[in-house]
């Protein structure tokens, strides 16, 4: 196959990469410039097809497990209300499903239990679990596994 055939496949490829994000389609468009670069150098099509073949394998053993392992690490800093997620608050008012008052990172914040039933007393510590607008969805810790 002539290389021009290989930049083609390579570009589509790349392009389909860019609105997936899936990175299958990325490692993809790297094996086909390879077999772009072994079909410019002279190599005929099983050469090609093998360069194509081990770009790709070597594509999915090398590059992708260290993507996912990236892409599966948590930010170091968390931002905004990202921030409170997971912190520990102690009740200053009894927190139901509708209302309640808690002191979260030295400041008041209203809050309402993520449990329906749940009552949460004065004294109490939970943990924020979400935060709606300028309310904090929170859990009594005893219950956190």
């Amino acid at each position: 196959m002539p290389w021009i055939v290989w930049l083609l496949a390579a570009a589509a490829l790349g392009a389909a990469e860019f609105f997936t994000m899936t990175l299958v389609f990325g490692l993809l468009a790297g094996a086909a410039l390879v077999a772009a670069v072994v079909a410019g150098v002279g190599v005929g099509a099983l050469g090609q097809f093998v360069a194509l073949g081990a770009a790709t394998a070597a594509g999915l053993v090398i590059v992708r497990p260290l993507a996912l392992r990236h892409m599966a690490q948590t930010p170091l800093s968390r931002e905004g209300s990202d921030a409170l997620l997971g912190k520990r608050a102690e009740v200053m008012e009894e927190v139901t499903a509708t209302r309640g008052l808690i002191k979260l990172s030295g400041e008041e914040w209203s809050a309402r239990a993520l449990d329906e039933s749940a009552v949460i007393p004065v004294g109490s510590l939970v943990e924020v679990m979400e935060i709606e607008g300028a309310t904090a969805v929170v859990y009594p810790r005893e219950l956190l596994p």
